[in-house]
């Protein structure tokens, strides 16, 4: 009984899973600077693009390996808030677990120059920092996961 009732409390702890955190030009870099010692990847993503939405499991994967290394993942998606529900549920769909943000830029060209002036806002993309919280890399476009793997590990 106490099982079945854990299993009640649990599912509906899922379904009541939160919002996506918003985050814009000024809580960027706050969110970068929270995982200082650790190495993050950083995933824009989008439920609207289906290479991001192949690479989410990959993803969900290498966090899973390397985390005990000291690699965190971050998805930030880049949806309309009308979009929220959808993106949620891919989340939890795919496993992906942690905090989720959801791209709320106040300028869209100036919160991507922010993190990358080679950036245009397409989408997948990925943001590889090290663990003092600089970035080392940019995957923009579609990118094998074990080239980002191969990334990640020179850092760990």
């Amino acid at each position: 009984m106490k099982l079945l009732l854990l299993t009640a409390l649990t599912g509906a702890a899922l379904c009541a899973q939160q919002k996506l955190t918003p985050v814009d030009e000024a809580g960027y870099p706050k969110l970068v600077a929270s995982h200082k010692g650790k190495v993050l990847l950083v995933d824009f993503w989008a439920t609207w693009c289906k290479p991001c939405r192949a690479q989410t499991p990959e993803l969900v994967k290498l966090s899973q390996k390397l985390r005990g290394r000291g690699l965190d993942v971050v998805t930030i998606s880049a949806d309309e808030p009308e979009q929220e529900a959808a993106a949620l549920k891919l989340l939890k769909d795919d496993g992906v677990s942690g905090p989720a943000y959801l791209k709320k830029a106040m300028d869209d060209d100036e919160f991507d120059r922010l993190i990358d002036a080679k950036w245009s806002g397409a989408l997948p993309e990925l943001f590889l920092y090290d663990r003092s919280g600089k970035k080392v890399r940019s995957f923009i476009g579609e990118t094998p996961v074990r080239d980002v793997e191969a990334a990640v590990e020179k850092l760990l």
